[in-house]
């Protein structure tokens, strides 16, 4: 309290921060709270994620305004929903003894008119998401032309989501003699380039280092094929039993179709993305934070509204396009001093950009092996041992012990010991017995090496379609009913993407694209003079650029307003397949996935159907689970 009252808090904010039992600042609290209560004037303060930045700003802005007007005094905006309800709930909490205080949320996904109604009752703090402030302002709903205070926060990620255009327009209705306070955790030139635009001889405060991440968090990457995606990130779970984690993905629909993956499994997954309504990312999100999931699988925009404490893990199942994307990721975990773990699954081919990363975030990745059975067998005794042995003694069993003892009286102490961690190993032991290594050697495959009698094929689909490597991978093999190993070489760019086969299937490719289309869109595949290593020479086209990247390939990909691009949902893959058309189905709230033998069957919100039709080589690798019954500590 006394460090908080040296920052020059009054008595309202003071006791707020008793009540919350916040006891010394954080360095960014420290550092920005002095500096906006002394003048008015601007600031860009950087910070990681989970520094306290919201308390940075808003004891000085509560401080401030007049309570006793109605008028607008402060904006508040940020890049998503999670996000802007969780700042709202905040500034609530920091001025619950500023008698008259409105504090009002503005976002997309929740009735407009609502919140109109919410801002005429008079608002002096206005909290909102870029798309659905810029919409009521055309619609004369709110009115910031009298606004003394404006933050942007999270502004690298509002950026990244494409919001400068509204964020532009939202600022010129409002007064140019207003403070701006940009907070950020990263600087990258689009955030310099706003903050010279819209902002006057800014004071700059950065905690750590720009553009890296914590110092608490560890770097760690495991190498796999494209297919052992998957099982690497079951292992990575099963060796670490007391794990709670967020497992990042790039798309909605890898997002929805691993959550569903793990639940079927048994594992206590869930997932969160912009597909989902307002109310399911709430549920979800609510379960999260009481540890009802254990493994919250992700995409990067919805993830900005998590801030849970106590995250052991991130899993980066797929890597980001950008480093500041990273950045925002392995800053889930490692906060408020604590320790954490950032892991990566990745493929021969992606250990360049792993090296990239290194380059420009500084710090070193360590290369580790993905567990073997044998070594999760023993994590999973050990976990149960120590469990056992901290486990504290309920006295209401004692009435229970001579019906036990009798049962058990013809067992020695170490049998009883060795039956009573079998019913544990056995069931990891009948998994993992036969599993194979899936661990793979940074050196080249056949994705990255020189094939002769191999055709190479440009096809006009990319990640604007909602595809990565291995999903586009997976819509080839399935369209063209060929296995696992004879599509390779795939490459996506922004908006196309090639992919390779053996010579004697080319006829087969050119065959079944002929006249090809997904929701009635033609998909054209040609072939190629590209020879798959990473360039884009093929017909001249070029794979976009000018993003911040870490490792060649396309550009910064643009999100929606209020939350992510959306995908297809719906319909079917149409044309000359070898499969049924498609059998997504979207589902209210569910997750659900099923395996057998050689169909699979997928349902999932929003994003492409999956295929219903048969496939080669039977059920997916280590399908099925050990997480329904592991004892959690």
């Amino acid at each position: 309290m006394t460090a908080f009252k040296a920052l020059g808090l009054d008595e309202q904010l003071l006791q707020a921060i008793t009540d919350m039992g916040f006891e010394t600042p954080s360095e960014v609290q420290e550092e920005a709270i002095p500096l906006l209560l002394d003048e008015d004037r601007d600031l860009v303060a950087l910070a990681q994620t989970g520094t306290g930045k919201t308390a940075a700003f808003g004891f000085p802005m509560l401080q401030k305004i007049d309570v006793e007007s109605r008028t607008t005094q402060g904006l508040i905006l940020s890049p998503t929903r999670e996000l802007c309800m969780q700042i709202t709930n905040e500034m609530k909490a920091y001025g619950k003894y500023k008698k008259g205080l409105n504090v009002v949320a503005i976002y997309g996904g929740a009735s407009i008119t609502d919140q109109a109604r919410n801002i005429k009752k008079g608002a002096q703090v206005i909290v909102a998401t870029p798309g659905r402030m810029k919409d009521m302002i055309s619609r004369r709903m709110i009115d910031i032309s009298k606004i003394q205070y404006c933050v942007l926060d999270e502004a690298d990620e509002m950026l990244n989501m494409g919001f400068y255009e509204d964020i532009t327009e939202i600022l010129s209705h409002s007064p140019e003699e207003k403070s701006t306070w940009l907070f950020s955790a990263t600087m990258p030139k689009e955030v310099s380039t706003i903050a010279k635009k819209f902002m006057h001889d800014p004071l700059e405060v950065t905690v750590g280092s720009k553009n890296v991440g914590s110092e608490n968090v560890e770097h760690e990457y495991f190498i796999v094929s494209g297919r052992d995606r998957y099982p690497a990130l079951k292992r990575l779970a099963d060796a670490n039993p007391d794990i709670f984690s967020v497992v990042f993905c790039r798309t909605k629909r890898d997002t929805q179709k691993v959550a569903e993956q793990l639940i079927a499994d048994g594992y206590s997954a869930g997932a969160i993305h912009g597909d989902l309504s307002q109310n399911q990312r709430d549920i979800v999100m609510k379960q999260f934070r009481n540890r009802q999931i254990q493994m919250l699988v992700a995409t990067d925009v919805a993830a900005r509204g998590i801030d849970v404490d106590d995250i052991t893990h991130v899993i980066n199942y797929q890597l980001p396009d950008e480093i500041e994307t990273y950045t925002h990721r392995s800053g889930r975990t490692g906060r408020a001093g604590k320790n954490g773990i950032s892991m990566v699954i990745v493929t021969k081919s992606e250990v360049r950009k792993i090296k990239g990363l290194e380059k420009k975030l500084q710090k070193a990745f360590t290369k580790k092996d993905v567990p073997s059975g044998m070594e999760i067998c023993e994590k999973q005794l050990m976990h149960l041992a120590n469990n056992i042995k901290a486990t504290e003694i309920n006295h209401d069993i004692d009435a229970y012990l001579p019906q036990i003892n009798a049962a058990l009286e013809d067992f020695s102490k170490e049998e009883l010991i060795k039956k009573f961690f079998s019913v544990e190993f056995t069931r990891f032991y009948n998994y993992y017995n036969k599993a194979k290594d899936i661990n793979q050697s940074a050196g080249p495959d056949r994705e990255y090496s020189d094939d002769t009698g191999s055709t190479r094929f440009f096809l006009n689909v990319g990640n604007k379609d909602d595809y990565d490597w291995m999903s586009l991978k997976d819509m080839l093999k399935e369209v063209l009913n060929l296995g696992k190993d004879e599509v390779y070489k795939v490459d996506v760019k922004d908006s196309f993407s090639f992919f390779n086969v053996d010579e004697q299937h080319k006829d087969l490719v050119l065959s079944v694209f002929a006249d090809f289309e997904i929701d009635g869109r033609k998909i054209n595949v040609e072939e190629s003079t590209d020879k798959g290593r990473g360039g884009s020479k093929g017909r001249g086209r070029s794979g976009g650029g000018g993003g911040r990247s870490y490792g060649g390939g396309g550009g910064r990909s643009r999100g929606g307003r209020d939350g992510e691009r959306g995908g297809r949902s719906g319909g079917g893959y149409k044309g000359k397949s070898r499969s049924s058309d498609g059998g997504g189905r979207s589902r209210g709230g569910s997750s659900e996935g099923r395996s057998s033998g050689g169909r699979s069957e997928s349902r999932s919100e929003g994003g492409k159907p999956k295929f219903s039709g048969k496939r080669r080589g039977g059920s997916r690798p280590e399908s099925g689970g050990t997480g329904g019954r592991r004892r959690r500590g």
